[in-house]
């Protein structure tokens, strides 16, 4: 399983955002499951607050279950905090926190990010560094697409188009 921070859930829907090649480039390898929490969710539909269509292709990936949603429960709070309080000079977000914690607690070593000033520097249980994806900037990205093509894109890896990005 793959765990995905917000930003490459903005970029997999907004085909203006400047992480959207890579990040297609890079879906289309994943053979494991994409998983995230709801801080990462949050925080991807805030940043899509203008673009609507862009917000309904991120709920269509949690229906199609191309995206599951991992539990977070108050039980993971105090790893949440203990891990913000050890990166507070980053400092490390909410959003940061649950994914780190979640993937300790579920044993997941790879997440999917754009963010990887921070995450190259957060350990797994202190000592293991997560796998990032995508693996860099000289990843083949052979994909261009306008605004309007991604409405139909993004949806098509999933299940076929229902049609309301049409």
């Amino acid at each position: 399983m793959i765990l995905v921070d917000a930003g490459p859930l903005v970029a997999l829907v907004d085909a203006d955002d400047q992480h959207h090649a890579r990040c297609v480039a890079a879906l289309k390898t994943f053979r494991e499951p994409m998983a995230t929490v709801w801080p990462p969710l949050t925080e991807a539909m805030y940043l899509l607050e203008k673009l609507p269509w862009a917000q309904e292709a991120l709920w269509e990936m949690l229906e199609r279950g191309a995206l599951q949603l991992l539990p977070l429960d108050s039980g993971d709070a105090p790893r949440i905090r203990e891990l913000m309080r050890k990166y507070v000079n980053r400092p490390m977000d909410l959003v940061d926190a649950a994914l780190l914690r979640v993937a300790e607690r579920e044993g997941l070593r790879r997440i999917f990010t754009v963010d990887r000033r921070d995450f190259s520097v957060y350990r797994l249980h202190g000592r293991t560094r997560p796998t990032l994806i995508p693996w860099g900037r000289g990843m083949p990205c052979p994909l261009r697409f306008s605004v309007r093509q991604a409405r139909h894109v993004v949806p098509s890896f999933f299940a076929p188009c229902s049609g309301e990005f049409t």
